[in-house]
């Protein structure tokens, strides 16, 4: 697998968006205790901390906290995809490429990362993961949200 252009910092902080292929879709909330099932399935192979989180119907954003010496976010995001989409009833677009690499086309190939760089990069990435529901239509808050963490923060301030 080729090792792209990323910086791995073990132990570093992340902001995350992972994306399906078909914009259109609404397989990550209508398959919501499937994600949630892998998820917590790959977390307990490889541990993290997840500092925030969103589910919207077709992509993910999150900011993870890795474990000291560790650096591994693509494994992570690569098991998460492909349990997802070994569970998934969904049938993605399986073109010739997708084909030949075992891929059943629900989500984009690669993810977007970012290294968190200081407290003010990290609280406006937990804060985008939280107000992008609200960015998107979806509701007028983001504490309507069901699917976000923005309920877990709220909880723990109260």
């Amino acid at each position: 697998m080729p090792r792209y252009r990323r910086l791995y910092v073990p132990g570093g902080t992340y902001f995350f968006t992972v994306t399906l292929a078909d914009r259109s879709a609404t397989t990550l909330t209508d398959e919501i205790d499937l994600l949630r099932s892998v998820y917590a399935s790959v977390v307990a192979q490889h541990p993290l901390h997840c500092d925030a989180m969103v589910v919207l119907p077709d992509h993910i954003h999150a900011v993870w906290t890795l474990p000291p010496g560790d650096d591994d976010f693509p494994t992570r995001w690569r098991k998460i995809k492909a349990l997802f989409s070994r569970h998934s009833a969904t049938t993605g677009c399986v073109n010739q490429s997708r084909r030949r690499k075992g891929e059943r086309g629900i989500w984009q190939r690669r993810f977007w990362e970012h290294a968190i760089r200081d407290d003010a990069d990290f609280l406006k990435h937990v804060n985008y993961c939280h107000f992008n529901p609200v960015k998107h239509g979806l509701v007028e808050r983001p504490e309507d949200w069901p699917y976000s963490t923005v309920h877990r923060d709220i909880r723990a301030v109260a």
